[in-house]
């Protein structure tokens, strides 16, 4: 199955006028566009997401994620006429169509770029000034049902946030207030809207197996935990990371009165079942009280371990150790593979960074970020350290 994320403003098969070459520009300047589109991707389960520039007689791709095989990518161009997003534009309302052929109001629309389709969904990006700029967009050749008002107002919220980062580039634009009002709303959304329903789909799966267990629906229940295992983790990751940049620190409960290695061990545990072909190496030596979030450092180990994990080579162990010494608490993850490369080394705990020199499930490019985040927060440091050997990720910060 083929996964794209492009962002490619220079690669077009049409000779784009300077406004758009610049619109794409803008886009590949928003490092939020793949992850709006992985979250939209994995909690829709559609196979193609794109964020488009869309004018009277013009769709251009600005953004892309294929899962199926649609064949378009970023700079991409198709007459507006052949797509749903051309009445998105006349309207200036979203369409969602769960199932083509049992909605008699759109059936008489055309296949986007003569794709056969069963499900989609479009809404509109409107700028300041009632500008219209495009849309946001997904489609399936599956049915898909779409009208859940957590779906809908998670496309809406997307669109307006991409409103805020689109104008935020250009220069007299000071969008700060209204996009931090908007990003609360959005965390709300992802914090509950999308995690009541994750958790529903998780329970539904485990009653399946209860009442009829066998191999085929065991396998599917499997299947289905660790997709929502995997999208509670991307959850955990965007929050953090959006409170930290809104916020500037993410804040932390610290005390000293529990251990933090009982933790620890259960954040291991969680991951050896999502990984049980996976040798995990533990060697823990906390011989003092450790003054942290413990729930933040869960989330730290979880993130390093989750990353090892990936991309370690899967016939070696991931080594996951934590000390006390000298004032200092110390938890490192280690994993044997490929070296990173020095750049790669220096680019990972930024945001929106994958792991594209090793084979793996690439993720929103949170994880390190994050992990990185909650270090700082405690007044520590989270550094890497790549030889043929092995790939070490360390945490250091103050025990008390």
């Amino acid at each position: 199955m083929r996964l794209v994320y492009r962002i490619h403003p220079l690669r077009n098969r049409w000779t784009m006028g300077q406004e758009f070459e610049a619109d794409l520009a803008e886009i590949g300047r928003i490092p939020a566009v793949p992850a709006m589109l992985e979250v939209i991707g994995r909690t829709t389960g559609m196979g193609f997401a794109a964020l488009t520039r869309v004018t009277e007689d013009r769709w251009i791709a600005c953004a892309v994620r294929d899962e199926i095989h649609f064949g378009l990518e970023a700079g991409d161009e198709v007459k507006t006429s052949t797509t749903v997003c051309h009445k998105v534009r006349q309207t200036g309302k979203a369409i969602v169509i769960s199932d083509l052929a049992q909605d008699a109001l759109h059936s008489f629309r055309p296949a986007p770029a003569a794709l056969v389709y069963r499900s989609y969904i479009s809404v509109p990006i409107v700028l300041s000034g009632g500008r219209f700029f495009g849309t946001l967009c997904a489609i399936d050749p599956r049915p898909v049902r779409l009208d859940a008002p957590e779906t809908i107002a998670m496309f809406n919220l997307f669109a307006e946030l991409l409103v805020f980062h689109i104008e935020a580039l250009e220069p007299a634009a000071e969008p700060v207030p209204q996009a931090l009002e908007v990003s609360k709303k959005f965390l709300t959304v992802l914090g509950h809207d999308l995690r009541n329903p994750l958790a529903t789909i998780n329970m539904s799966a485990w009653t399946l197996a209860r009442s009829a267990p066998n191999d085929k629906s065991n396998h599917v229940v499997d299947a289905i935990h660790n997709s929502v295992v995997r999208m509670s983790g991307l959850i955990d990751n965007m929050l953090d990371f959006a409170s930290g940049r809104l916020d500037g620190d993410i804040v932390l409960d610290r005390d000293a009165d529990e251990p933090v290695e009982p933790v620890l061990r259960a954040v291991i545990a969680e991951c050896h079942a999502y990984w049980p072909d996976r040798t995990i190496e533990v060697a823990f030596a906390i011989d003092a009280a450790v003054k942290c979030d413990r729930g933040r450092i869960a989330h730290l180990c979880s993130n390093l371990l989750r990353n090892a994990l990936a991309y370690g080579a899967p016939d070696q162990p991931v080594r996951v150790r934590a000390a006390t010494v000298g004032g200092v608490f110390e938890l490192s993850v280690a994993n044997a593979g490929e070296p990173l490369s020095a750049e790669a080394q220096e680019r990972l705990l930024r945001p929106y960074v994958r792991g594209m020199e090793r084979p793996g499930p690439h993720g929103a490019g949170l994880g390190l970020f994050v992990a990185a985040a909650i270090a700082r927060a405690h007044g520590g440091r989270l550094e890497v350290r790549s030889t043929p050997e092995e790939t070490c990720f360390t945490f250091r910060m103050k025990s008390a």
